[in-house]
């Protein structure tokens, strides 16, 4: 597959929110309606960009896998098309999580990072359902109440909290900054 681009951003060995804040900074110096490459080895980067372009206005192209890295190809949104990244207003940070998890209140983890993120240690009780496969999953979330999503650094959180809000979906948190500044209790089972 050939596709002519404008502008190729090397982003492998980012692990998250890194390919997305580059990808953001880069996307500043393109002109309405020119594409990005973006490569990237995090295996997360591939839904992190697809709601990240449509959270902004910006194309989601498609992405192609060569061994280890993903392209993943944008197109810069027509300035008509273009609108103010949107984010998730219900926000819970880690300590508020923790005190609610001591406290025994009835509280629903969903850890929206990659399978093998989440087997390296996540909070205790999480369901995990990777942010990629959230649209095809929502109905194992369906009698779920006061669900508070988390990733590692609260970007992937906040835009799967996003999608469940516009699913219908009521009371969801983004917990921030994620399990990056995690310091409860860690389960690494599966």
């Amino acid at each position: 597959m050939e596709v002519t681009v404008n502008r190729v951003l090397d982003a492998k060995g980012l692990a998250c929110p890194m390919p997305i804040v580059k990808t953001k900074k880069e996307m500043n110096t393109l002109e309405p309606g020119e594409v990005m490459e973006i490569q990237a080895t995090d295996k997360g980067s591939t839904a992190d960009l697809k709601a990240w372009a449509s959270s902004t206005g910006h194309q989601y192209l498609g992405t192609v896998e060569e061994g280890e890295t993903l392209k993943h190809y944008l197109r810069k949104a027509r300035s008509e098309e273009e609108k103010p990244e949107a984010k998730h207003s219900d926000v819970v940070h880690l300590d508020e999580l923790l005190n609610k998890l001591d406290g025994n209140e009835e509280v629903t983890v969903l850890d929206v990072r990659e399978p093998a993120e989440y087997a390296f240690g996540h909070v205790p009780g999480a369901i995990n359902i990777p942010l990629g496969e959230l649209e095809n999953r929502f109905e194992e979330l369906n009698n779920v109440d006061n669900l508070h999503v988390i990733c590692r650094t609260g970007s992937r959180s906040d835009f799967a909290a996003q999608k469940l809000t516009e699913k219908g979906f009521s009371n969801v948190k983004n917990v921030v900054p994620g399990m990056i500044d995690w310091t409860g209790p860690i389960d690494k089972n599966h």
